[in-house]
């Protein structure tokens, strides 16, 4: 299934001191990072940003979010708008502060995403990961519609569009820990160490 994938980099990240994509984890930037990962899975990628918050140095196309206030809900739509204007049925979204997603993300939600779905939700130790969602680009009416009656919750918008939950471990880690405060960075260097160079995510391995 060929697919557009949008990197969610929108946030402030005001609870680690703002500018969140910039921050680095093992040397290198978290978006750059999430970029990596991205292109695994698509040739369309892009990066979902605030409105005068666009990244230097950015190898992708930049999205600015298409309403202030929304949180991660303009992310995604920004990339349902992205991924309908290169005529593709399907999006995945990838947060920029999650650095240990699971190699087989995206063929795990290809292949759970039943034509009766909206959407593919991951989901591991009991949480819901929907910033890490595969959504049907026909979603694009259904989101407009939840926004406008005041919806916001990713997770809301993923009932909404009548989900599939797809299950990982979340042992030895939990792949879809993120990263919002310093201490979370912190731990994230120790993960990152603990892993051998074989299982290290990010770039080439």
């Amino acid at each position: 299934m060929d697919m557009a994938v949008i990197v969610l980099a929108g946030g402030e990240g005001r609870r680690i001191g703002g500018a969140k994509p910039l921050r680095l984890l093992g040397g290198d930037r978290l978006v750059d990072r999430a970029i990596a990962f991205a292109r695994r899975f698509s040739n369309h990628v892009a990066l979902s940003v605030g409105a005068g918050s666009e990244l230097p140095d950015c190898p992708i196309p930049q999205i600015v979010d298409p309403e202030p206030g929304w949180g991660a809900l303009a992310g995604v739509a920004a990339g349902l708008d992205f991924a309908a204007g290169l005529g593709l049925e399907t999006l995945l979204t990838l947060p920029c502060d999650s650095p240990f997603l699971p190699d087989d993300l995206a063929e795990r939600l290809v292949a759970a995403l039943q034509p009766e779905h909206g959407a593919a939700i991951p989901g591991s130790g009991g949480r819901l990961h929907p910033a890490c969602g595969l959504w049907r680009t026909c979603l694009r009416g259904l989101l407009a519609d939840y926004a406008a009656g005041g919806g916001r919750s990713l997770h809301g918008f993923a009932e909404r569009a009548g989900f599939v939950e797809v299950d990982w471990p979340s042992r030895p880690i939990d792949p879809f820990f993120n990263i919002n405060h310093p201490n979370q960075l912190a731990r994230a260097e120790v993960m990152l160490a603990e892993l051998t160079p074989k299982h290290r995510p990010g770039f080439p391995r």
